[in-house]
């Protein structure tokens, strides 16, 4: 299996992009770590299909491309579940699955979850920068434009030969639910939230807003009794940092966040935790439990 694979996107859904694990040890320039949002998804994907954890998979979020294999090929489906589709048939997830050349695959209506990982055996021949190829969407200028899928867009790929098949049981995949808990640490300002605000905090069921992607999660809720007109020294933050805006509103940094904010850091989500952030769509619901 010496020649390239092409895969072509006839459609690129609502925002596919290149994702591998991320670009660490940058973030004193600025340069957010990146990568993919659900780190366990893309490395079970990978693994379906013999590629190492840290190889790019495509990242599609909520409504998915139409693709194109010109060739054959071995991929993987993990993640949340769009209703995904090969040659017009129901296609299987958390399993390895071998494609005939010219084979389409396609996705229908989000079922559970927010993120799908699509992984394709193989060595993916797609540009790097800092030892990674992922995508980076924020600031105004896009980082490795055609990690960003567009449509029309080709993919070349060198195969391996096919590994034995794999799969995943039920038992070991993760269930995706519309009211999620998620465990925090105190954030380095913990304690200048007042008593009221903490007590909304943990004792509220938070609802993630429309206002929500890779760089964060605004939720939808005003802290009562937030006094945050003081200003704060721009200081650093990582995925998983809660902060709170000025006017009591929290927001969860994830991967494509800057390296460093200046709203009020109530809290840290533990980073065990992360893989289930990256699974919520905009009206799930989310509470928070300190973790002592």
């Amino acid at each position: 299996m010496s020649s390239l694979v092409q895969i072509l996107f006839h459609k690129a859904g609502l925002q596919t992009t290149i994702q591998d694990s991320g670009r660490w040890g940058y973030q004193h320039l600025g340069i957010p770590v990146g990568g993919a949002m659900d780190k366990a998804a893309a490395r079970k994907a990978n693994w379906l299909v013999g590629n190492k954890a840290t190889a790019p998979v495509l990242e599609i979020t909520m409504l998915g491309p139409v693709i194109e294999f010109k060739g054959s090929a071995q991929i993987a489906i993990t993640g949340a579940d769009i209703s995904p589709v090969i040659n017009k048939k129901k296609a299987p997830m958390y399993q390895t699955i071998d494609l005939k050349p010219s084979s389409i695959l396609s996705f229908g209506a989000l079922q559970t979850g927010c993120r799908a990982y699509l992984a394709i055996g193989g060595d993916w021949q797609v540009a790097k920068w800092l030892s990674s190829s992922s995508s980076i969407l924020s600031g105004t200028t896009p980082l490795l434009p055609q990690s960003n899928i567009q449509a029309q867009q080709i993919i070349s790929i060198q195969p391996r030969t096919f590994i034995s098949k794999r799969h995943i049981t039920k038992e070991q995949r993760p269930s995706y639910t519309n009211l999620v808990p998620l465990r925090v640490l105190r954030g380095p300002e913990f304690e200048t939230f007042s008593r009221t605000s903490i007590a909304a905090f943990f004792s509220l069921q938070h609802r993630v807003s429309n206002h929500s992607n890779r760089m964060g999660y605004r939720l939808e809720t005003i802290l009562p009794d937030c006094n945050l007109d003081e200003e704060l020294i721009s200081s650093g933050i990582i995925p998983g940092t809660i902060q709170v805006s000025s006017a009591g509103q929290p927001i969860l940094l994830m991967n494509d966040a800057p390296t460093t904010g200046g709203y009020y850091r109530i809290a840290t989500i533990c980073s065990e935790d992360l893989d289930k952030v990256a699974q919520l769509k905009p009206k799930d619901l989310i509470y928070f439990q300190l973790k002592i």
